[in-house]
Protein backbone atom coordinates (compact mmCIF):
# COMPACT_ATOMS: atom_id res chain seq x y z
CA UNK A 1 0.00 0.00 0.00
CA UNK A 2 1.63 3.20 -1.23
CA UNK A 3 -0.08 6.58 -1.35
CA UNK A 4 -1.43 9.53 0.58
CA UNK A 5 -4.62 9.97 2.59
CA UNK A 6 -5.91 13.49 3.19
CA UNK A 7 -6.97 13.09 6.82
CA UNK A 8 -8.88 15.74 8.76
CA UNK A 9 -7.37 15.70 12.25
CA UNK A 10 -9.82 16.33 15.10
CA UNK A 11 -9.18 18.40 18.21
CA UNK A 12 -7.59 16.82 21.24
CA UNK A 13 -5.09 14.42 19.70
CA UNK A 14 -1.57 14.79 18.36
CA UNK A 15 -0.45 14.36 14.77
CA UNK A 16 1.40 11.20 15.79
CA UNK A 17 -1.84 9.84 17.27
CA UNK A 18 -3.26 10.08 13.74
CA UNK A 19 -0.21 8.27 12.35
CA UNK A 20 -0.64 5.48 14.90
CA UNK A 21 -4.30 5.01 14.03
CA UNK A 22 -3.66 4.93 10.27
CA UNK A 23 -0.75 2.53 10.81
CA UNK A 24 -3.08 0.21 12.72
CA UNK A 25 -5.75 0.35 10.01
CA UNK A 26 -3.46 -0.28 7.06
CA UNK A 27 -1.13 -2.67 8.93
CA UNK A 28 1.95 -0.98 7.49
CA UNK A 29 4.81 0.34 9.60
CA UNK A 30 5.97 3.06 7.22
CA UNK A 31 3.45 5.84 7.85
CA UNK A 32 4.22 9.53 8.37
CA UNK A 33 2.47 12.88 8.58
CA UNK A 34 3.28 16.01 6.60
CA UNK A 35 3.43 18.78 9.19
CA UNK A 36 2.59 18.82 12.88
CA UNK A 37 -0.77 20.03 14.11
CA UNK A 38 -0.93 20.57 17.87
CA UNK A 39 -3.68 18.83 19.87
CA UNK A 40 -5.39 22.23 20.19
CA UNK A 41 -5.58 22.50 16.38
CA UNK A 42 -7.73 20.65 13.89
CA UNK A 43 -7.62 20.36 10.15
CA UNK A 44 -5.92 18.97 7.08
CA UNK A 45 -3.11 16.50 7.81
CA UNK A 46 -2.01 14.47 4.76
CA UNK A 47 -0.72 11.05 5.82
CA UNK A 48 1.88 9.27 3.67
CA UNK A 49 1.86 5.48 3.56
CA UNK A 50 4.55 3.07 2.37
CA UNK A 51 6.89 4.47 -0.29
CA UNK A 52 4.93 7.74 -0.19
CA UNK A 53 6.76 8.56 3.05
CA UNK A 54 9.61 9.60 0.73
CA UNK A 55 7.37 12.46 -0.43
CA UNK A 56 6.82 14.03 3.00
CA UNK A 57 9.32 16.86 2.38
CA UNK A 58 7.77 17.72 -0.99
CA UNK A 59 4.27 17.95 0.47
CA UNK A 60 5.42 19.86 3.55
CA UNK A 61 7.10 22.50 1.38
CA UNK A 62 3.75 23.70 0.01
CA UNK A 63 1.89 26.79 1.27
CA UNK A 64 -0.60 26.39 4.12
CA UNK A 65 -3.90 28.12 4.88
CA UNK A 66 -5.12 28.53 8.46
CA UNK A 67 -8.19 29.98 10.12
CA UNK A 68 -7.38 31.31 13.57
CA UNK A 69 -8.82 33.22 16.50
CA UNK A 70 -6.53 35.67 18.31
CA UNK A 71 -7.31 36.66 21.88
CA UNK A 72 -5.88 40.10 22.62
CA UNK A 73 -4.90 41.16 26.13
CA UNK A 74 -3.60 37.76 27.27
CA UNK A 75 -0.16 36.17 26.94
CA UNK A 76 0.47 32.53 27.85
CA UNK A 77 3.72 30.60 28.13
CA UNK A 78 2.81 28.43 25.12
CA UNK A 79 1.33 31.28 23.00
CA UNK A 80 -1.98 29.37 22.93
CA UNK A 81 -4.87 28.88 25.37
CA UNK A 82 -3.45 25.64 26.76
CA UNK A 83 -0.60 27.44 28.50
CA UNK A 84 -0.52 29.22 31.85
CA UNK A 85 -1.33 32.93 31.66
CA UNK A 86 1.74 35.07 32.30
CA UNK A 87 0.23 38.52 31.69
CA UNK A 88 -3.11 40.25 31.18
CA UNK A 89 -3.45 43.75 29.77
CA UNK A 90 -6.44 45.88 28.80
CA UNK A 91 -6.98 46.27 25.05
CA UNK A 92 -7.02 49.95 24.14
CA UNK A 93 -6.47 49.78 20.36
CA UNK A 94 -9.26 50.67 17.94
CA UNK A 95 -10.24 48.68 14.84
CA UNK A 96 -8.00 50.59 12.43
CA UNK A 97 -4.98 50.22 14.69
CA UNK A 98 -5.64 46.49 14.98
CA UNK A 99 -5.93 46.07 11.21
CA UNK A 100 -2.71 48.02 10.66
CA UNK A 101 -0.89 45.88 13.23
CA UNK A 102 -2.06 42.66 11.57
CA UNK A 103 -1.45 43.62 7.96
CA UNK A 104 2.14 44.72 8.66
CA UNK A 105 3.05 41.04 8.93
CA UNK A 106 2.12 40.28 5.30
CA UNK A 107 5.24 39.61 3.26
CA UNK A 108 8.65 38.14 3.97
CA UNK A 109 10.05 38.26 7.49
CA UNK A 110 12.00 36.35 10.11
CA UNK A 111 9.98 34.72 12.87
CA UNK A 112 11.15 33.47 16.26
CA UNK A 113 9.67 29.98 16.88
CA UNK A 114 7.96 29.47 20.25
CA UNK A 115 9.77 27.50 22.95
CA UNK A 116 6.81 25.12 23.00
CA UNK A 117 7.52 23.66 19.56
CA UNK A 118 8.87 20.44 18.10
CA UNK A 119 12.01 22.04 16.68
CA UNK A 120 15.19 20.25 17.71
CA UNK A 121 18.18 22.14 19.14
CA UNK A 122 21.24 20.06 20.01
CA UNK A 123 19.13 16.91 19.78
CA UNK A 124 16.43 18.13 22.16
CA UNK A 125 12.89 19.17 21.28
CA UNK A 126 12.27 22.74 22.40
CA UNK A 127 9.06 21.77 24.18
CA UNK A 128 10.98 19.22 26.27
CA UNK A 129 13.24 22.01 27.53
CA UNK A 130 10.32 24.40 28.00
CA UNK A 131 8.50 21.89 30.21
CA UNK A 132 11.55 21.88 32.48
CA UNK A 133 11.46 25.67 32.70
CA UNK A 134 14.49 26.04 30.42
CA UNK A 135 14.42 28.72 27.73
CA UNK A 136 17.26 28.82 25.22
CA UNK A 137 18.19 31.02 22.31
CA UNK A 138 16.85 29.92 18.95
CA UNK A 139 17.35 31.22 15.45
CA UNK A 140 14.68 33.19 13.66
CA UNK A 141 13.33 31.46 10.57
CA UNK A 142 12.61 32.99 7.19
CA UNK A 143 8.87 32.85 6.46
CA UNK A 144 6.44 34.34 3.96
CA UNK A 145 2.92 35.39 4.85
CA UNK A 146 1.24 35.69 1.47
CA UNK A 147 -2.09 37.02 2.68
CA UNK A 148 -4.12 37.78 5.80
CA UNK A 149 -7.90 38.16 5.60
CA UNK A 150 -9.57 39.53 8.74
CA UNK A 151 -13.00 37.91 8.93
CA UNK A 152 -14.30 39.26 12.24
CA UNK A 153 -13.34 41.71 14.98
CA UNK A 154 -15.25 41.25 18.21
CA UNK A 155 -12.81 42.46 20.84
CA UNK A 156 -10.91 40.97 22.46
CA UNK A 157 -11.22 38.23 19.78
CA UNK A 158 -9.96 38.72 16.22
CA UNK A 159 -10.70 36.06 13.58
CA UNK A 160 -8.55 35.93 10.47
CA UNK A 161 -7.35 33.59 7.71
CA UNK A 162 -3.65 33.27 6.87
CA UNK A 163 -1.97 31.90 3.74
CA UNK A 164 1.68 31.30 4.57
CA UNK A 165 4.83 29.38 3.77
CA UNK A 166 6.15 26.23 5.39
CA UNK A 167 7.57 26.80 8.85
CA UNK A 168 5.25 29.63 9.86
CA UNK A 169 3.99 29.40 13.45
CA UNK A 170 0.55 30.95 13.79
CA UNK A 171 1.02 30.97 17.56
CA UNK A 172 4.08 33.18 17.11
CA UNK A 173 2.19 35.38 14.66
CA UNK A 174 -0.58 35.90 17.24
CA UNK A 175 2.00 36.66 19.91
CA UNK A 176 3.79 39.15 17.64
CA UNK A 177 0.54 40.94 16.71
CA UNK A 178 -0.36 41.29 20.39
CA UNK A 179 3.13 42.54 21.19
CA UNK A 180 2.90 45.11 18.39
CA UNK A 181 -0.36 46.42 19.88
CA UNK A 182 1.15 46.62 23.36
CA UNK A 183 -1.47 44.40 24.98
CA UNK A 184 -0.22 40.92 24.18
CA UNK A 185 -2.01 38.20 22.29
CA UNK A 186 -2.61 34.46 22.35
CA UNK A 187 -3.83 32.05 19.68
CA UNK A 188 -7.23 30.82 20.86
CA UNK A 189 -8.27 28.46 18.05
CA UNK A 190 -6.62 27.08 14.92
CA UNK A 191 -7.86 25.18 11.87
CA UNK A 192 -5.66 24.24 8.92
CA UNK A 193 -7.93 24.34 5.89
CA UNK A 194 -5.34 23.44 3.28
CA UNK A 195 -1.74 22.44 2.64
CA UNK A 196 -0.80 22.59 -1.02
CA UNK A 197 -3.45 20.78 -3.06
CA UNK A 198 -4.94 19.07 -0.01
CA UNK A 199 -7.89 20.93 1.45
CA UNK A 200 -10.67 20.54 3.96
CA UNK A 201 -13.30 19.86 1.29
CA UNK A 202 -11.56 16.74 -0.07
CA UNK A 203 -10.38 15.39 3.29
CA UNK A 204 -11.74 12.45 5.25
CA UNK A 205 -12.43 12.59 8.98
CA UNK A 206 -10.21 10.29 10.98
CA UNK A 207 -13.29 8.81 12.66
CA UNK A 208 -14.65 7.72 9.27
CA UNK A 209 -11.59 5.64 8.31
CA UNK A 210 -11.64 1.89 8.85
CA UNK A 211 -9.92 -1.24 7.53
CA UNK A 212 -12.63 -1.78 4.92
CA UNK A 213 -12.61 1.67 3.32
CA UNK A 214 -9.06 2.97 3.78
CA UNK A 215 -8.07 2.05 0.22
CA UNK A 216 -10.96 4.14 -1.11
CA UNK A 217 -9.24 7.25 0.24
CA UNK A 218 -5.71 6.38 -0.87
CA UNK A 219 -4.39 8.89 -3.41
CA UNK A 220 -1.69 7.55 -5.80
CA UNK A 221 1.75 9.09 -5.37
CA UNK A 222 1.99 10.49 -8.88
CA UNK A 223 -1.41 12.18 -8.59
CA UNK A 224 -0.23 14.43 -5.77
CA UNK A 225 2.79 15.37 -7.88
CA UNK A 226 0.85 16.48 -10.95
CA UNK A 227 2.31 19.99 -10.80
CA UNK A 228 5.51 18.42 -12.19
CA UNK A 229 5.67 17.68 -15.92
CA UNK A 230 5.68 14.07 -17.09
CA UNK A 231 8.53 12.29 -18.92
CA UNK A 232 8.32 8.76 -20.33
CA UNK A 233 11.62 6.88 -20.55
CA UNK A 234 12.35 4.19 -23.12
CA UNK A 235 13.21 0.72 -21.88
CA UNK A 236 16.76 0.99 -23.26
CA UNK A 237 17.54 3.68 -20.66
CA UNK A 238 15.79 2.02 -17.74
CA UNK A 239 18.63 0.00 -16.18
CA UNK A 240 21.01 2.96 -16.10
CA UNK A 241 18.37 5.31 -14.75
CA UNK A 242 17.23 2.97 -11.97
CA UNK A 243 20.84 2.37 -10.93
CA UNK A 244 21.30 6.09 -10.35
CA UNK A 245 23.13 6.85 -13.57
CA UNK A 246 22.52 9.95 -15.72
CA UNK A 247 20.84 9.68 -19.12
CA UNK A 248 22.30 12.07 -21.65
CA UNK A 249 19.75 11.99 -24.45
CA UNK A 250 19.31 15.16 -26.50
CA UNK A 251 15.82 14.08 -27.61
CA UNK A 252 14.55 13.74 -24.03
CA UNK A 253 16.20 17.00 -23.00
CA UNK A 254 15.07 19.09 -25.97
CA UNK A 255 11.50 17.71 -25.97
CA UNK A 256 11.01 18.83 -22.37
CA UNK A 257 12.59 22.27 -22.74
CA UNK A 258 13.94 21.76 -19.23
CA UNK A 259 15.22 24.32 -16.82
CA UNK A 260 18.16 23.02 -14.84
CA UNK A 261 17.11 21.33 -11.58
CA UNK A 262 13.37 21.40 -12.38
CA UNK A 263 11.65 18.24 -11.16
CA UNK A 264 9.77 15.85 -13.45
CA UNK A 265 7.53 12.81 -12.94
CA UNK A 266 9.30 9.86 -14.53
CA UNK A 267 7.38 6.93 -16.09
CA UNK A 268 8.37 3.78 -17.97
CA UNK A 269 6.91 2.85 -21.37
CA UNK A 270 4.15 0.81 -19.70
CA UNK A 271 2.96 3.87 -17.79
CA UNK A 272 4.44 2.81 -14.46
CA UNK A 273 5.44 5.67 -12.17
CA UNK A 274 9.09 5.50 -11.18
CA UNK A 275 9.62 8.65 -9.16
CA UNK A 276 10.99 12.15 -9.57
CA UNK A 277 13.94 13.14 -11.71
CA UNK A 278 15.68 16.28 -12.88
CA UNK A 279 18.14 17.47 -15.50
CA UNK A 280 21.67 18.35 -14.44
CA UNK A 281 24.13 19.35 -17.15
CA UNK A 282 21.52 18.31 -19.74
CA UNK A 283 21.42 14.77 -18.33
CA UNK A 284 18.36 13.26 -16.66
CA UNK A 285 18.92 11.65 -13.27
CA UNK A 286 16.55 10.23 -10.66
CA UNK A 287 16.06 12.51 -7.69
CA UNK A 288 13.62 10.32 -5.73
CA UNK A 289 13.13 6.68 -6.71
CA UNK A 290 9.70 5.43 -5.64
CA UNK A 291 9.65 1.82 -6.82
Amino acid sequence: MNGIINVYKPLGISSFDVVRQVRRLCKIKKVGHTGTLDPLAEGVLPICIGKATKLVDYIMSENKVYETALMLGIVTETYDREGSIISETAVSSNTEEIKEAIYQFVGESYQLPPMYSAIKVNGKRLYELARKGIEIGRDKRHIIIHNIDITKIDLPIINFTVCCSKGTYIRSLCYDIGHSLGCGGTMWNLTRTSTGQFNKENSVKLSELNEDNILDYLIPMDKVLEKYSKITIEDKHMKLLLNGGPIKDETIYNNNLSNEFELYRIYNEEGGFLGLGKFIDESLKMEKLLI
